[in-house]
């Protein structure tokens, strides 16, 4: 009888405990990766390429040779098909024989092209006047410039360095980085005349007659010509082009 009533009592408390069923631990779903839309650099910091060794900057009657009659110039008389601009940003004027870049706001990049005519070698020379810069804002001449979608740019800065880069579609790259110049004047108001020799993927790069440096790159065969500018710091800047001709390369 004592054992029926203590398996009965053992009976009772074995149902008055609840089986305890374990929570599964969460489990956290992966987020997938979005990839950053890439962003443009137009002014490149840094050379992609090895810099193209530095030449004397002594004037050279060889480095001219083969220049032949003038083909194209412009005086800047009037507006012709020049890509003009007014907005708050800045303005791109022609008047009085001058073709007049002023950027009335930081980290502004103006510029003015043709569309025609259109070159593979050449010999152009170009006048710039600075009269407002300083630091790292810079200027100079596009050329091979094709529906602006394409082109070489020649930079000067004004504290006195010399670049070229080179634009195809919206992406930027330097065959050639910043480099001091003794030919750049690092002070505004000023005068340099800016040259440029290209025969098919060799160019030479002057200020007033003297070489700066030479570069080797194919990846623009042909296109026309436009000035810029464009300020690096918080300052206006101004500059204006006069004079610009162009001469063929004879074989």
């Amino acid at each position: 009888m004592k054992k029926l009533v203590f398996f009965l009592i053992t009976l009772g408390l074995s149902a008055c405990v609840s089986v305890v069923t374990p929570t599964p631990l969460p489990t956290s779903t992966p987020t997938p990766s979005i990839s950053p839309t890439p962003t443009v650099e137009w002014f490149p910091s840094t050379a992609t390429l090895k810099p193209a060794p530095v030449q004397a900057s002594t004037p050279s009657p060889t480095l001219y040779t083969g220049l032949g009659k003038i083909i194209f110039s412009e005086d800047f008389g009037s507006p012709g098909e020049w890509l003009l601009e007014n907005s708050a940003r800045g303005s791109v004027s022609v008047n009085s024989g001058e073709l007049n870049l002023i950027i009335n706001e930081p980290g502004v990049f103006l510029y003015s092209v043709l569309e025609e005519p259109q070159f593979s070698d050449f010999y152009i020379e170009i006048t710039a006047r600075p009269s407002l810069c300083a630091g790292k804002d810079e200027y100079g001449l596009m050329f091979r410039a094709a529906k602006n979608i394409s082109y070489y740019r020649y930079s000067l800065s004004c504290d006195g360095e010399v670049r070229l880069d080179r634009l195809i579609g919206g992406g930027a790259f330097s065959p050639q980085a910043w480099q001091p110049s003794a030919s750049v004047p690092s002070a505004a108001p000023s005068e340099s005349r800016l040259g440029v020799w290209a025969k098919g993927d060799e160019f030479r790069f002057f200020i007033n007659g003297e070489l700066q440096f030479t570069v080797t790159d194919d990846q623009i065969a042909k296109g026309s010509f436009g000035v810029f500018a464009r300020s690096a710091g918080e300052n206006a800047v101004t500059v204006s082009f006069t004079d610009l001709v162009v001469r063929e390369i004879e074989e």
